[in-house]
């Protein structure tokens, strides 16, 4: 039976750690940002969850990202970015119409 491999310690996890970070790429980062906003936008966009405000949000930062990142990414990554981007947009303009009106304010001219 093999013996258990003993803990790295501290000094060897940060090793590691700065050799991970040394591979990634800020373009990394932000892409998958850019689906995780998306992803909360979908999210605020449904019945349970609906939050125009923060659904309006979450598409205007996928949209600055993407505007960032479009040299870095592959023609067809940038194709389904900008296609799920389109998808996102049409929801939110879907549930916008559908949202009831809020309550009118009261015209404090009017006594």
């Amino acid at each position: 039976m093999a013996e258990p491999q003993p803990e790295p310690d501290e000094q060897e996890l940060l090793r590691r750690l700065e050799e991970e970070l040394g591979k990634l790429r800020v373009s990394d980062v932000l892409a998958q940002t850019v689906l995780t906003a998306s992803q909360l936008g979908w999210r605020r966009l449904a019945p349970e969850h609906l939050d125009l405000a923060e659904a309006r949000l979450a598409i205007d930062a996928v949209k600055a990202l993407l505007a960032l990142i479009r040299e870095t990414l592959p023609p067809d990554d940038l194709r389904d970015l900008g296609q799920m981007l389109a998808n996102l947009q049409l929801a939110y303009a879907k549930a916008a119409s559908e949202a009831p009106e809020p309550p009118a304010e009261p015209d404090p001219a009017v006594p």
